[in-house]
């Protein structure tokens, strides 16, 4: 089984091994990672961890867990560019340096093995956490409360100053929403690089894991025109018109696909 058949299997147990597919998703960059030493040096933490949390109730303990992480030092990455090693996750573990997502992922699994009810929440350009019922939302990166006029903070940094906080800006992501979205972080640091083949995977998984949208297909495409693979491109770029809905990219669309080179007819 190859890491991207062992990712998949991940999603098919009940509940889906989130953890372990992002181990695998990892794995598929680094041939030397052997997943269950990741989840041995997890579990180390979680001992660590459990010693040192206060006594409350459970559903009290995610953002002491969240502290207790940033003590230990977690943090966000913020000293230069941000490189593929802050999303993959055995490296996020190592160095203790990570993006929001990755740093959610390891909290959210401490947190299910301390039996510490915490969900994610797939917020657009971050990453947050929630405990099911509370008034708020948890920074991934420290464990800070966030009220609505918080996320509404900082969806504005993130987007534009005049976007409205929806509830579907709020919604809990499942475990197929939580690796596609590692899946789509880990494809725009790979070109960042020029890693085009890495960027190629990254992309296929994103396909692979679950409903795409037409911005999934054209990433896929531009990745396949900079390898000069026409028929790669012309693929992705028919699905994504099919699934597109605005008028002006679908008229993009529709013009690169005139200007590839026809494929050959079999006779």
């Amino acid at each position: 089984m190859n890491p991207r058949q062992a990712c998949l299997q991940c999603l098919y147990r009940h509940p889906p091994a989130l953890f372990e597919a992002a181990l695998w998703i990892a794995a598929e960059h680094d041939e030397q990672l052997q997943p269950g030493e990741s989840i041995a040096s997890l579990n180390d933490l979680r001992q660590q961890l459990a010693a040192s949390l206060p006594s409350l109730p459970a559903r009290e303990l995610a953002q002491p867990l969240l502290r207790r992480l940033s003590e230990l030092g977690f943090r966000q990455d913020g000293e230069g560019p941000t490189r593929p090693r802050h999303a993959l996750l055995h490296q996020v573990l190592r160095h203790r340096c990570g993006q929001p997502l990755s740093l959610a992922l390891i909290a959210m699994e401490l947190a299910r093995m301390l039996e510490i009810p915490l969900q994610g929440v797939n917020f657009p350009g971050y990453f947050l956490l929630r405990v099911p019922g509370a008034d708020h939302l948890l920074d991934p990166c420290g464990g800070r409360r966030l009220y609505p006029r918080d996320c509404l903070a900082l969806l504005q940094r993130q987007q534009t100053s005049d976007i409205t906080l929806t509830a579907e800006h709020l919604k809990t992501a499942g475990a197929v929403d939580i690796l596609q979205k590692l899946s789509r972080n880990l494809l725009a640091l790979h070109l960042r690089q020029d890693a085009l083949l890495a960027a190629l995977k990254d992309a296929e998984r994103v396909l692979q894991l679950g409903p795409a949208n037409p911005h999934d297909h054209l990433a896929r495409a531009d990745i396949y025109r900079r390898l000069d693979c026409p028929q790669g491109e012309r693929y992705d770029l028919e699905h994504a018109l099919l699934l597109c809905e605005q008028d002006s990219l679908r008229l993009q669309l529709s013009q690169r696909l005139r200007a590839l080179p026809q494929t050959p007819s079999l006779h």
